[in-house]
């Protein structure tokens, strides 16, 4: 069983910067693909970013070379750097874990999730 907390939601101006964080609970976390997803109002919830245990990333066409994954597995954190944000990229913001190393971009692969952190961009 693995719980998530994220924090570092809140209001920015487009082309700022935010950082969110995810702490995890549970025994399996260093093994355990991670990923932040997001959900605008209205809209369904879409990958942003996915981090295997090792530190190998990847992201969405949408947030590439804007925001940046990372973890430390000592801590159980899981990090969300973004730059140069859009009003577009104003959404909730959620940290998920995968039972294993294998991570994908559906929804349906993480079966742990965190309650969600909002962040809103302005113009």
């Amino acid at each position: 069983q693995v719980t998530l907390v994220e924090s570092g939601g809140g209001s920015v101006q487009a082309g700022g910067s935010r950082r969110l964080s995810c702490t995890a609970s549970g025994r399996s976390f260093s093994l355990s693909a991670m990923a932040w997803f997001r959900q605008a109002p209205g809209k369904e919830r879409d990958f942003v970013a996915g981090i295997s245990w090792s530190g190998r990333t990847n992201y969405a066409d949408s947030v590439k070379g804007r925001f940046t994954a990372s973890r430390d597995n000592a801590k159980k954190t899981v990090d969300l750097q973004m730059n140069s944000l859009k009003p577009e990229d104003t959404a909730v913001y959620y940290c998920a874990a995968a039972r294993g190393d294998f991570g994908g971009r559906f929804v349906t692969d993480y079966p742990y999730w965190g309650q969600g952190t909002q962040v809103t961009v302005s113009s």
